[in-house]
């Protein structure tokens, strides 16, 4: 389970991260599509997942703060889950382009990251 995790953990921490700067620094483009974000909105969500990424692995990386790690992940995860909220609330099509569906399945997989690593924490 401990592979799995720290498998799953890499991964979303590298999409967590593109995806935040792609939020930060390219936010023209996610305003087209859904518009009801002001640019604002946009470079926080892209704020928040960048610093979660990086705190998915640092800490155990460091060596201190393990309980982050899953604070992390459940902030990742509600901010995705309401990212999904928001995009499938337009969304018509159920087609693989389709952002509700992409951000469904990361805020499911960073939501069995944070049960993983609470359940794991020493006592």
């Amino acid at each position: 389970m401990n592979i799995l995790l720290w498998i799953l953990q890499g991964l979303l921490a590298l999409l967590y991260l593109s995806g935040g700067a792609y939020k930060v620094f390219k936010y023209e483009d996610l305003a087209k599509q859904l518009p009801s974000i002001p640019t604002v909105g946009w470079r926080a969500f892209g704020i928040v997942e960048m610093v979660g990424g990086l705190l998915l692995f640092l800490p155990a990386l460091l060596g201190s703060r393990r309980e982050l790690i899953p604070l992390a992940a459940m902030v990742l995860a509600a901010e995705t889950f309401l990212l999904a909220a928001l995009y499938g609330r337009r969304s018509v099509k159920l087609v693989a382009a389709n952002p509700f569906g992409w951000a469904v399945v990361m805020a499911m997989l960073v939501a069995l990251v944070a049960y993983g690593r609470y359940a794991l924490l020493p006592l």
